[in-house]
């Protein structure tokens, strides 16, 4: 895989995990009154955070289009799970969410089935 696959599948890893991050911390701001029909849908069009998550998005879908161009789908693809590593950890760090064993183990057996997949294929 190329240099710029690398660089442009990386950025996709990286804006999965921030678009997660703007929604959850969108939502954790929203009053608890706006979680109810309409309001929701205005509250979340208002909310600085998940419009952010939704450019985020956005782009990465722009970015996940042109790795493609440079690196065969059935590397990118495997290669993508480790945005939901990614999102755990993030979720610990920047959020303080409780992660359970169970947890980590299950994200410790993503990155190595990632590395088992990837294994001489990566360049």
């Amino acid at each position: 895989m190329s240099a710029l696959a690398i660089c442009l599948f990386s950025a996709t890893v990286v804006l999965d995990v921030l678009g997660q991050l703007l929604f959850k911390t969108g939502l954790l701001r929203l009053p608890a009154p706006a979680a109810q029909g309409w309001r929701f849908l205005g509250a979340i069009a208002l909310s600085p955070a998940i419009v952010g998550g939704v450019l985020a998005y956005g782009l990465e879908a722009v970015l996940w289009l042109a790795a493609l161009e440079h690196a065969p789908l059935s590397l990118l693809f495997p290669l993508a799970s480790l945005s939901y590593c990614g999102v755990v950890v993030a979720g610990w760090l920047v959020l303080g969410e409780a992660v359970s064993p169970r947890r980590w183990l299950g994200t410790a057996t993503i990155t190595l089935g990632v590395v088992i997949v990837t294994w001489g294929g990566v360049s």
